[in-house]
């Protein structure tokens, strides 16, 4: 049966509510309140994880969301189940099951502790020396990497949850809800500012919230009752927004920050069910108080990283906030006075503490005084060289320091007890502030980097930006809040404030031991076993930077992001090399803060939801045709019309006949389209596209070829001029948000000066699309006061009209090379517009055609399809397409990559037509093109891109890109397939109307 360590009652948790929960199968009891790691503790449970490389027997540590150790699983083996949970975090419910990580078959007898005992021959580094040779056993080396590799499991079944986003805008967001972060709030909503206040606990109050400290008093009152009220006034602000259990993941530019709520993870399964179990908050804020606190820093010293080697801070909190005993026999070992308060809060308890051990020569503070009244002995100016107890710690040894710090002299002192609080000091919580992209500053004497540069409207107040004590808080808080919110007071600048005050602190980074460095295990990062003889190996090996440094040791790189340990290997690097700490600097604070579920960042845009899918206006009038749809980036495009069971094939074998012969219509609806104004939209179109546009008539419309800064085809459509300095700019379906968000990026970071705007106008215009020698005659009907003639309204021109009284646009543009034109109305009048145009075509029996036709009829042209005949690697050159790059132009975006060696050479991939010796015999798309078939290896001169057969030519045609196909016209090649081989000539990409004669309806 487990022990029980509750030491007293707590009014933050509820004991009257028992709750069950397991935890490696074995069933436990806790209250409403705990968290898993303090309910853990309460049944005296340390071991509950295993580290990763070493598997190391690892405990809980801290109490918050630095935690490195007690990392897992939550509800195994259920579609609700989530690794890599710490422990410190989350909330027991009734029901909650948990289990170890990185460990089997259990966590108290694992095989990977074979490792701890193979230690000596995994260094840092290791596996980028040891798994490079021979090169034949990579795949056994990868058996036993993938298998190791990770913490925990994923699910393998859908999230039964919802999750959802919220966007929220405030004046003021405050992140933290300590006294700092309270007081903020409290002063900024009652100044008329609309306020919102985040902290990642369920509790607001922060550390002071549970202070029992006699010596830390505001107007007389121990800080904690003092704050209390400020919190009961506060909740009852009406501008003011207060959200727990809300952890900030990312601060991005210009006030933008992410956060999550986390709504049901504390409740029971029955309670979850059809409820939000975590919401996104997308937050825009004009100002932001960042009141983030600070984390306390373990101690680098020999087997530091036993299961009951804890902070000072964590003990403090789980005997004051959850009423548990981390022991039964308690050490502290400190370089600060914290620990002080520590030891006493936990005699008060009756929790026995069995000496302090402090690296100091003498602090002479209040705080000493009284520990020594207690009865607690302390060791001055020692140091814990060793730690005994493989599950639990049972033994610490301690030793005197040298006056340097850099050796230990004496005889070695053994104290038995169960659990060692640390305290090295305190690191500012600078991780958000940091991702905002505002610079740091290093505080020599507090060893510490601060806020320095702010790059946005955003200040940090408290222990973030390193005030430690509470008079220096609100003295500085003060200050800050009358500047920033521009107020000229605030309703605390007049309270009195007694608190101890630290004389003297001394930081070691790394703790000597009566060993040599290569014989002991001192640990700076505890989840991925990173010691600080790996940093001085790294050092060794030639790293200097410290993002080197963390990348070849692997120190930061767990789930805590280096939260605990990033500062000491900055020490221990220092120390090493002989430089200063602030000259190094810091590794870059990426966000998530805290780890985010999938859930949580997609909300709600999951299952068919996951990708939207976008339809025309037209699409009902598709579905009652019973088309078949194909995917298009986002769109719903109708693909074929089958009638009366037809096939895919023979029902795009009629579509194209029947445009050709007479008429057919296409909804062309989804093709991008950007609306282009500005005085310099000619000249900003001329950089853009590789022909000219300055010249370019009013009503008229251009083809336009886009390519990459490398020169190769990005993208093309027809633009049209509607005015002076107006354009109509078409895409590629698929492509249409990236060319908008491409050309964006051009205007706002390489030619801020132009004066254009873009407006993607897609969505607000349906388009039918007529074509066939009859088109004209359709048209005809539908508007019969527009003058359709060859003369008025030659190839290439934009006409705007009336249907009724609906105005419209008109192209007469073609992707077939029939005579065609596209109809633009409002995209409200869609499917009118469609349904009369059918209605007009009956006579000419008007054939709807989709996608396949579309692609069959433009292949019989030669007309590419940007993404299936290109692929990143194709100049306009080798789409023989030379006609379409200007000479004249000074410039375009890929000009000079066209003139490179490479892009000039002659023996490049390019589009060229491929005819079968059978024509009856359809080529497959990607097939491999080669000219000799006896020569080994086979030597692949390029493939076929699209192909199909031509009802209209009664034979089979390719279009393919082969090496130096400009040259190859009527030489014989060869497709090699897996059952046979195929011959084909090379052919002139135009298979059809060579001449353009039908672009008139000249038949």
């Amino acid at each position: 049966m487990s022990e029980n360590l509750r030491v007293k009652s707590s009014q933050y948790i509820d004991e009257t509510t028992r709750v069950s929960f397991k935890f490696n199968g074995t069933t436990y009891y806790g209250f409403k309140g705990d968290t898993l790691a303090s309910a853990l503790l309460a049944n005296n449970v340390h071991l509950v994880g295993r580290s990763f490389k070493y598997h190391r027997p690892r405990g809980i540590m801290t109490s918050g969301s630095e935690e490195p150790n007690a990392i897992v699983q939550i509800n195994p083996n259920t579609s609700r189940t989530e690794p890599n949970v710490r422990a410190t975090e989350v909330e027991i419910y009734e029901g909650m099951e948990a289990s170890s990580q990185n460990c089997w078959p259990s966590v108290n007898f694992d095989i990977g502790g074979i490792n701890n005992f193979l230690s000596p021959l995994l260094p840092a580094g290791f596996y980028y020396k040891t798994f490079m040779w021979p090169a034949s056993f990579w795949e056994k080396y990868e058996y036993f990497i993938r298998h190791s590799a990770g913490l925990g499991k994923s699910p393998t079944s859908n999230d039964p949850d919802i999750y959802d986003h919220r966007n929220i805008h405030c004046d003021v967001l405050v992140v933290g809800a300590g006294i700092s972060g309270i007081l903020a709030a409290k002063n900024a909503a009652k100044n008329n500012y609309k306020t919102l206040l985040l902290d990642e606990k369920n509790e607001l109050g922060g550390s002071t919230i549970y202070e029992n400290n006699e010596n830390n008093k505001i107007d007389n009152k121990i800080s904690s009752e003092w704050l209390k009220k400020e919190i009961e006034e506060l909740k009852n602000i009406k501008n003011l927004e207060i959200k727990s259990r809300t952890s900030v993941a990312a601060y991005h530019q210009y006030n933008y920050l992410l956060a999550r709520e986390n709504l049901t993870d504390h409740l029971e399964k029955k309670d979850k069910t059809n409820k939000i179990r975590q919401r996104l908050l997308k937050i825009r804020a004009k100002k932001v108080i960042l009141a983030t606190g600070a984390l306390e820093r373990p101690m680098v010293f020999n087997n530091n990283d036993r299961p009951g080697i804890m902070l000072s801070s964590a003990i403090k909190k789980y005997s004051d906030f959850y009423g548990v005993a981390c022991g039964r026999k308690i050490v502290f070992f400190t370089n600060n006075d914290s620990a002080y308060e520590s030891a006493l809060s936990l005699n008060d308890k009756g929790i026995k503490v069995e000496a302090v051990v402090d690296i100091r020569k003498q602090s002479e503070t209040n705080l000493e005084k009284r520990v020594i009244d207690a009865g607690i002995k302390i060791y001055w100016e020692h140091t814990v060289v060793d730690t005994s107890g493989y599950k639990r710690l049972n033994n610490v040894s301690i030793m005197k320091l040298s006056n340097d710090g850099t050796s230990v002299t004496g005889n070695k002192i053994s104290i038995s007890c169960d659990c060692l609080g640390v305290a090295g000091g305190w690191t500012p919580a600078v991780h958000l502030y940091t991702q905002s992209g505002s610079k740091l500053t290093f505080d020599e004497d507090k060893k510490i980097f601060i806020p320095n540069k702010n790059n946005s409207d955003q200040i940090s107040v408290g222990s973030c930006c390193g005030d430690f004590k509470l008079d220096e808080i609100l003295k500085n808080l003060n200050e800050k809040l009358k500047d920033f919110l521009d107020i000229n007071k605030t309703d605390f600048e007049n309270i009195t404030v007694n608190n101890d005050h630290e004389i003297s602190k001394r930081n070691i980074w790394l703790l000597p031991s009566d060993k040599v460095l290569g014989k002991t295990k001192p640990f700076v990062d505890y989840q991925n076993d990173a010691t600080a003889k790996d940093i001085k190996l790294a050092l060794r090996e030639g790293f200097r930077s410290i993002e080197h440094v963390k990348r070849y040791t692997t120190t930061g790189m767990g789930t805590d992001q280096g939260k605990l340990g990033n500062m000491h290997a900055l020490g221990i690097i220092a120390d090493t090399a002989g430089v200063k700490m602030g000259e190094l600097g810091t590794t870059t604070f990426r966000p998530p803060y805290t780890p985010l579920t999938f859930g949580t960042i997609v909300g709600r845009n999951v299952g068919k939801f996951f990708d939207i899918f976008r339809r025309t206006p037209m699409n009902d009038w598709h579905v009652k045709q019973k088309a078949e749809f194909e995917n298009v980036g986002q769109w719903k495009r109708a693909w074929y019309y089958p009638i009366n069971g037809e096939t895919m094939h023979q029902a795009v074998q009629r579509e194209s006949k029947a445009a050709r012969e007479s008429s057919g219509i296409l909804d062309a609806s989804t093709l991008g389209k950007i609306d282009i104004q500005g005085s310099d939209a000619s000249e900003f179109l001329n950089r853009v596209y590789t022909n000219a546009w300055s010249k370019l008539g009013i009503g008229k419309c251009r083809y336009g070829l886009m390519l990459n800064e490398d020169g190769m085809v990005y993208d093309d459509g027809v633009t049209t001029r509607l005015g002076e300095n107006h354009y109509l700019m078409t895409t590629t379906t698929g492509g249409a948000a990236n060319v908008l968000g491409k050309l964006e990026d051009y205007l706002q970071t390489e030619w801020p000066e132009l004066d254009v705007y873009l407006t993607s106008v897609t969505d607000q215009f349906a388009t039918a699309s007529l074509c066939g020698p009859n088109s004209k005659k359709i048209l005809k009907k539908i508007i019969p006061d527009l003058d359709l003639s060859d003369e008025n309204f030659p190839h290439m021109s934009f006409k705007e009209a009336k249907i009724g009284s609906i105005v419209c646009r008109i192209m007469r543009i073609s992707f077939t090379g029939e005579q065609s034109f596209e109809i633009n109305v409002q995209a409200s009048y869609g499917k009118d517009l469609w349904e009369k145009c059918i209605e007009a075509g009956k006579e000419f029996n008007i054939t709807p055609y989709g996608t396949e036709t579309m692609h069959l009829l433009r292949a019989e042209k030669g007309f590419i399809i940007v993404g299936q005949d290109t692929d990143g690697t194709m100049t306009p050159i080798d789409l023989q397409m030379d006609w379409i790059v200007s000479k004249k132009k000074y410039d375009f975006i890929g000009k000079r990559s066209l003139y490179r060696s490479d892009t000039m050479r002659e023996d490049r991939k390019q589009l060229v037509g491929l005819l079968t010796d059978d024509p009856e015999v359809v080529l497959e798309e990607g097939a491999q093109i080669v000219s000799e078939l006896d020569k080994k290896p086979v030597e692949m001169l390029g493939h076929v891109t699209s192909s199909y057969f031509s009802p209209n030519l009664n034979k089979s045609i390719a279009l393919a890109v082969v090496r130096g196909g400009k040259d190859m016209m009527g030489k014989k090649l060869f497709i090699p397939m897996e059952d046979k081989t195929i011959n084909v000539t090379v052919s002139n990409p135009v298979f059809f109307d060579q001449t353009n004669e039908r672009l008139n309806a000249k038949l």
